[in-house]
């Protein structure tokens, strides 16, 4: 397995902290860290979980899930459909534009219980959605079994529509993690480029969806009457990145935006996140498929502020209770798609900060992303304080996937096909 390590020491501060701030602290100082190449030649990594020794879950969006040991040796488990090698082919499960294999996650009680967790597109119902699926880990790790499908009902984007990137697929959602702190698992989901699924109590779309192992709801969600009571919050775009703050379980996310306005939220149970692209709200009328996400000029560059006063990402004038963003990248969109508490003294100033993944393609003039920032949250999550963006020599790509490890480092997964190890030394 190749590795490369380059050490080096950083402190940038992005200009985009400073954006509105009248006054700062002292600036956080960085820490030096290390960086290795763990895993390279993968095709389209998307995430990674972890067992206490450093055994890590790979899913791969076209291929399926494998299991990298201590040793450094890999192990094909859930093939998908079309995809060689794999120990359990599950040829329902395919991948099409943002959809596939997407998020994996851990059980707490692994070592007991043998149970890992996967989020995927599936063609087992017709119309196709997206599911939720356990499956119990071989002792050798050379298989899995008992597959449980837990949430058969997460919307995919059926068809193409007349929207940038609008194929099949889009706006998927699709991360999973457990939540240390209140034991239950969130799953993150996408609008589908359907402007009735956000604000929509029976849609699974635009969601935070908040579950027990089995697949039920938590006990202690309080959506808006009517609403399935597995919705944790509501009124999302397309959510890929959440953590939980240390010590208090806060789930936080990282959601990018059409042409404007990433935000990183911290979520309140039943809250509602502000995202309504239906026509005939906030002033606008009819627009392309029905979707008013990208107006005005979906196709176009436009000034992002003017872009967002026509449709905001988090519309509080249509709903004044909505969750306000801590952060929202300079009214800009460069796609944060992934997330991360840093954990550990060896962390130092950047103890308890925010990580976040961006993969941005400069798209329509937009300023290139691909990079992680560090973030300053407020104690309760409703601002952000310093910004600094790690420098990253020798990494180059789309920051799908950010996961603490059990040794406390940030493990980094690149859509093209790497993971790296990011440790403070």
């Amino acid at each position: 397995m190749p590795a490369s390590v380059s050490r080096f020491h950083y402190a940038t501060v992005s200009a985009l902290a400073l954006a509105g701030l009248t006054a700062l602290p002292a600036m956080a100082a960085a820490p030096e860290l290390e960086i290795t190449e763990v895993v390279s030649g993968l095709d389209q990594s998307w995430d990674v979980a972890f067992l206490p020794d450093g055994t890590m879950f790979i899913t791969e969006k076209c291929d399926g899930l494998s299991v990298r040991l201590p040793s450094g040796d890999i192990k094909k488990l859930i093939g998908m459909e079309g995809a060689e090698g794999f120990a359990s082919p599950q040829e329902d499960l395919f991948c099409n534009g943002q959809a596939g294999m997407n998020g994996v996650a851990v059980d707490p009680d692994f070592a007991a219980n043998r149970t890992i967790y996967v989020y995927s597109a599936s063609k087992k119902a017709d119309p196709t959605t997206n599911r939720l699926m356990s499956f119990k880990v071989a002792e050798d790790f050379s298989n899995v079994s008992d597959r449980t499908d837990l949430i058969e009902d997460i919307p995919y984007k059926l068809k193409d529509s007349d929207h940038p990137f609008g194929g099949s697929g889009a706006h998927n959602g699709g991360r999973i993690r457990f939540n240390p702190v209140d034991g239950y698992l969130y799953v993150t989901t996408g609008d589908t480029h359907n402007s009735e699924v956000p604000q929509s109590g029976t849609l699974l779309g635009g969601k935070v969806l908040r579950i027990s192992k089995d697949g039920k709801a938590a006990a202690e969600n309080k959506p808006p009457e009517g609403f399935d009571p597995r919705i944790y919050t509501y009124g999302h775009r397309n959510v890929q990145g959440i953590a939980f703050r240390p010590g208090t379980g806060q789930p936080v996310i990282a959601e990018h935006g059409p042409w404007h306005s990433d935000e990183i939220t911290a979520l309140v149970v039943g809250g509602n996140g502000g995202w309504d692209p239906r026509p005939n709200q906030s002033g606008r009328g009819d627009c392309p498929d029905n979707y008013c996400g990208y107006s005005p000029n979906q196709h176009d560059g436009m000034d992002p502020v003017e872009r967002a006063k026509f449709m905001p990402m988090t519309d509080v004038a249509l709903y004044p209770d909505a969750m306000k963003p801590a952060w929202n990248n300079k009214g800009l969109s460069q796609g944060s798609g992934s997330a991360e508490f840093l954990v550990g003294e060896k962390w130092g100033d950047w103890n308890g900060r925010f990580a976040v993944g961006l993969m941005g393609i400069a798209f329509g003039g937009t300023p290139l992303g691909n990079r992680i920032d560090v973030v300053e949250l407020s104690e309760d999550g409703q601002s952000a304080g310093e910004v600094v963006t790690m420098e990253l020599p020798g990494i180059e790509g789309r920051f799908r996937g950010l996961t603490l490890g059990p040794d406390n480092a940030l493990y980094a997964v690149l859509e093209e096909g790497q993971i790296f190890r990011i440790a403070p030394k």
